[in-house]
């Protein structure tokens, strides 16, 4: 039960009915985790598996707030509602997201058929806070047909939302060190379209000219990435965006690899939660009389770390 004395099922309800300060209180729960988020995975689970996600990565300042603010006007316009999952960096004061979702992007601020949250990383090196997948499945329970996850710009380990989205969306900026960069950082494996945004500058056409040649020998399960020229302050090449995330949906949906990707997730996330729950027990142990005599042998040199853990993994 939350401070507010509300229940999850209570707070999920309301969620249902389309109250957003019940929905706003739910994905607070699954952020701080605990027995409530745990009560909400039993709620949540069997109303999901609807809602199509779309993740938007790359490198900070390539305009991927601005690209998602146009997609969701474009995504309004054929009537669908829309969820979008900010994740922020972390305060390092507070731990709470330091970007605002309303600063980022205002205009969808009084549209009920848009929820936007902004969640903090909270360290995670990913770039994707650890509750998000549950987050999506909340905004997946309560009706929402889009759900757009848009990452921190951290380099590499960004691929994470690959796992977490269906289709995932790669930005850059033209110039060829961006297109480089991207093959470097290990985003052109995991881009199913990529955008070359704010392409009313130079270079915009050398860039997807690269990266063309870059995607030639690269099609996985029959797909190869297209590449999409956007201006997203403009709107321009926005609906061309949406379009070419829809063909990858339906590619997905006609190959059977939409539901290998879902399987993948599952799997991923019951390794996730085991994973949570084990280190909720290492927790447990770590204050008992048993642990304190262990450590003290391994520090006398009595016992080895890899033999004190055997011992306690038994018990």
């Amino acid at each position: 039960m939350t401070g507010s004395g509300v229940t999850p099922t209570v707070a999920f309800e309301a969620a249902l009915s389309g109250d957003r300060t019940s929905l706003a209180r739910v994905l607070s729960m699954v952020e701080r985790g605990g027995a409530d988020a745990r009560e909400l995975s039993r709620l949540v689970h069997a109303r999901t598996g609807r809602a199509t996600t779309v993740g938007i990565t790359g490198a900070p300042g390539a305009g991927k707030s601005t690209l998602t603010s146009a997609l969701i006007r474009t995504f309004r316009a054929g009537g669908e509602s829309v969820a979008v999952l900010a994740i922020d960096p972390s305060s390092p004061f507070t731990g709470g997201a330091i970007l605002g979702d309303r600063v980022r992007m205002g205009e969808h601020a009084l549209d009920h058929g848009v929820y936007i949250r902004s969640m903090a990383t909270r360290g995670h090196l990913g770039g994707l806070a650890v509750a998000v997948p549950d987050a999506v499945r909340v905004l997946d329970a309560v009706g929402f047909a889009r759900i757009v996850i848009e990452t921190v710009g951290v380099g590499q380990v960004e691929v994470e939302v690959a796992g977490e989205a269906d289709t995932t969306v790669v930005v850059v900026n033209p110039g060829w060190g961006d297109a480089v960069q991207a093959n470097k950082a290990g985003l052109m494996e995991i881009a199913d379209v990529f955008v070359v945004n704010k392409a009313d500058r130079p270079g915009a056409s050398a860039t997807v000219d690269d990266l063309d040649r870059m995607l030639m020998l690269r099609a996985i399960d029959g797909w190869c990435p297209p590449v999409v020229a956007t201006v997203a302050t403009s709107g321009d090449g926005v609906g061309a965006l949406a379009d070419a995330i829809d063909r990858h949906h339906r590619h997905l949906v006609d190959s059977g690899a939409l539901a290998t990707r879902r399987a993948a997730r599952v799997d991923a996330g019951l390794r996730r939660t085991v994973t949570a729950l084990l280190a909720s027990r290492v927790d447990a142990l770590a204050t008992g009389d048993e642990w304190m005599r262990l450590c003290a042998a391994i520090e006398v040199g009595r016992l080895d770390p890899w033999t004190a853990a055997a011992q306690l993994a038994e018990d």
